[in-house]
């Protein structure tokens, strides 16, 4: 049975709302950052860097919505033991807030996590609860600390597009949209993101449907994730609703799901690109040679779907802009993939496509 805040706690989730949103006026917006692609390709690409956050990730934004959808919900009081479900990125920014409202903290995840994530977690003062079972039930595992602790499951994959308001108060979408306004093309042919709950999905596609923009949203999808899968069944491009992936672990950390998480919503979604996880350690190489600076896997997922669209837009002579995210930094993936051992056990080899991308940016 959940537990709820009584009232004799309500002075202390006022003061806890006020401590969140204090963190959150202290904190800049993150910026809109140019990719130095060739001018030839007519097309203007930008990436909204999440890694700017205090945490370092997207997930800050989400971890904050989280928090605070628990706290107004009457689920969170003084003595609150937080848990989530993560595979690194949002329970170190769930971590954070923790620490903030001096609150326990429990991670549940997978092994195979990146040791830096794990550290990360750790230094906020989480504990990091691992299972070495990568079939496991990671979510039936953290409802039962969840009840063991009396404590509170954050459950992302669930209440992601919840706890968001999509129509603004800062969201992502509208703070893309407002840094774009003196640039070339204000309103993007394309949004490219990627899926790991949905909810950032979910938040830019009903925003530019709210809005009545010409946006599309294109959707990226790793190897071993079921979000195509499910898109196609549901605008009709696919014979059956696949709510299942294969059994492999993603290799690509923080997007895909090997199975379709509540918060999803394909209606929103105008496309989908499958991307081969090589590809992904590819368009993050080549990323970071225009950049200067390392970005973690994940942005090479959305890396590669935005180059696709630029490729197509410059062979129909269109002028465009499309955005993306940078969602964090590299330097939590030094023993994944950014280890050519690691890549090597894992079967990756991204030269092929970093060919590809070579050739599409030769200028």
């Amino acid at each position: 049975m959940p537990v709820s805040v009584g009232a004799m706690d309500r002075n202390w989730v006022h003061h806890a709302i006020s401590v969140v949103e204090a963190d959150a006026n202290r904190s800049a917006d993150t910026h809109l950052i140019t990719v130095p692609i060739p001018r030839s390709t007519g097309v203007d690409v930008y990436l909204k860097d999440e890694s700017a956050h205090p945490t370092g990730s997207l997930k800050h934004r989400l971890a904050r919505s989280l928090v605070l959808y628990g706290l107004c919900n009457g689920r969170i009081g003084p003595e609150t033991h937080l848990i989530e479900c993560s595979s690194g990125s949002t329970a170190v920014s769930e971590a954070y807030f923790a620490r903030l409202l001096g609150l326990p903290f429990t991670a549940v995840m997978p092994t195979t996590t990146s040791p830096e994530k794990i550290d990360r977690i750790r230094f906020y003062g989480g504990d990091c609860h691992l299972v070495d079972d990568p079939t496991a039930d990671l979510a039936a595992e953290a409802r039962r600390l969840e009840a063991d602790t009396n404590g509170f499951l954050l459950d992302q994959f669930t209440n992601a597009e919840r706890a968001t308001d999509w129509r603004g108060n800062n969201n992502i979408a509208e703070s893309i949209f407002a840094q774009l306004e003196r640039e070339p093309h204000p309103v993007p042919d394309w949004i490219v993101v990627g899926a790991g709950t949905g909810g950032t999905a979910a938040t830019i596609g009903r925003f530019v449907r709210w809005r009545r923009l010409a946006t599309r949203v294109c959707l990226v999808d790793p190897e071993g994730s079921a979000y195509a899968d499910a898109w196609e069944a549901a605008s009709g491009h696919g014979s059956a609703d696949h709510r299942d992936g294969p059994s492999r672990a993603g290799r690509i950390e923080g997007v895909g799901r090997p199975h379709v998480e509540a918060s999803f919503l394909p209606e929103v979604i105008d496309r989908v690109v499958r991307v081969p996880d090589a590809a992904s350690v590819a368009a993050m190489r080549v990323l970071n040679a225009m950049l200067g600076r390392r970005v973690g896997a994940s942005t090479g997922t959305n890396f590669w779907g935005v180059a696709q669209l630029v490729g197509e837009l410059r062979d129909a002579r269109r002028s465009a802009s499309v955005v993306s995210l940078l969602c964090d930094a590299g330097d939590r993936y030094a023993h994944t993939v950014y280890d050519d051992a690691w890549l090597s056990r894992q079967g990756i080899d991204p030269t092929p496509f970093e060919a590809q991308l070579s050739e599409l940016f030769a200028g």
